[in-house]
């Protein structure tokens, strides 16, 4: 009989504004994953020490987010010495990825007890400072792409132009992820995967900061678009230049984690599997568009998993832009009202490397929430990669 891996519990931080003057940015990233982290084996009642390795995503791995983070974080959290940690980049999916690499291990017998967890503070490390002002290929990179390849943004823009998203449709949109989180944090929906952290002043964050209540389509119509250059315009002259910070996801601090072990191991621990791994996929795409990959990803998962769409209780489908979600939501003719029914990224905010395992819990929540039973995830990465995730609650 295969070894299953299960799903123990999720937490996170609350969601950050990614700036200077963010109600996080005065924490080091290794000190927000390092809460996650002691928070999770703590109320669980877990001896960290019984932890075989912790598996971080993380896309900008530089200055304080360098030097392998899960690494430096796990030690922050006072886990022993023994343990090993190791830190990943696949961009937005960092820690979808590094879920999956922990539930393989389960599965594969190489783990019993794993930690995938995932951190960013892009008010401290900005997204692209790792790149220090190099080019992301060479010669031969250029040779295959001769016009150059091009920002996430762009690719959005380029995505609601060929599918036909009018900015109207987008704002409305993004409006409605904020009524969805802000009528979820009111609720009292996201208590339960939500650490709050402490800050210097001796104070607490304990909510999401990146929620506005108020939002609405019409004052998202008055935002200026934030991509549109002199150069890209000559480029692109079909685009109407339609993404704005209102229908995106704002630059977030955040973290998150898993507790991911074989199901044997729960059972002889006391502790209760709260879903299992189904399936998995993961797949590549066009990298000018970049973001569409979520496409292939979620038809390769289906075809692996034998479950049908119309059987998946919630899907989360990550909102780094408006287009990719809707997009998703067209090409198979999903019901809208499972897909973010807590609201997305626009308005829960979008720390790279931690979002995976943030929507992961937030997925979980909701299957409890409503008894559903399966759970589909996915996420557009930069460089045109997508995860799909299946989960069963249990």
């Amino acid at each position: 009989m295969a070894t299953e891996a299960v799903i123990v519990d999720v937490v996170r931080t609350p969601s950050g504004r990614g700036k200077p003057g963010g109600e996080l940015s005065d924490i080091h990233p290794a000190d927000l994953l390092a809460g996650v982290l002691a928070e999770l084996v703590h109320r669980n009642g877990l001896d960290p020490v019984l932890v075989d390795d912790v598996i971080a995503g993380c896309v900008t791995q530089s200055g304080e987010q360098a030097g392998n983070i899960a690494r430096t974080a796990l030690l922050s959290a006072g886990f022993p010495e023994s343990v090993p940690g190791v830190t990943i980049d696949r961009q937005c999916g960092s820690s979808q990825q590094a879920a999956a690499f922990a539930a393989q291990g389960v599965i594969a017998g190489a783990y019993d007890i794993v930690i995938a967890c995932g951190v960013e503070s892009m008010s401290r490390a900005p997204m692209g400072s790792n790149l220090g002002g190099a080019s992301l290929g060479g010669e031969l990179l250029h040779a295959r792409y001769p016009e150059g390849l091009v920002n996430q943004g762009v690719a959005a823009e380029l995505i609601a132009e060929r599918w036909g998203f009018p900015r109207e449709e987008l704002d409305a949109f993004a409006a409605e992820s904020h009524r969805r989180a802000a009528e979820a944090a009111a609720s009292g929906a996201f208590e339960s995967e939500l650490v709050p952290v402490p800050t210097p002043d001796s104070g607490s964050v304990v909510a999401d900061e990146t929620i506005r209540p108020g939002t609405t389509a019409e004052k998202l119509a008055a935002l200026s678009p934030s991509f549109r250059t002199d150069r890209l315009a000559a480029r692109f002259p079909q685009l109407d230049w339609r993404i704005t910070p209102g229908n995106s996801s704002p630059l977030t601090d955040g973290a998150s984690a898993a507790l991911i072990m074989s199901a044997e191991a729960a059972a002889r621990l006391g502790l209760r599997p709260r879903a299992r791994f189904h399936s998995f996929a993961v797949a590549g795409s066009d990298p000018l568009f970049m973001l569409t990959g979520i496409l292939p990803a979620t038809r390769k998962l289906l075809d692996r998993s034998g479950v049908k769409l119309e059987d998946i209780a919630a899907y989360e489908v990550n909102e780094a832009f408006a287009p990719v979600p809707l997009l998703w939501l067209r090409e198979f003719g999903a019901d809208a009202s499972r897909m973010n029914p807590r609201g997305g990224a626009i308005a829960l905010g979008h720390a790279l490397g931690s979002s995976g395992t943030r929507l992961l819990g937030t997925l979980l929540n909701e299957l409890e929430a409503t008894g559903g039973r399966f759970g589909l995830q996915t996420m557009c990465e930069g460089g045109g990669t997508a995860n799909a995730t299946l989960i069963e609650r249990l």
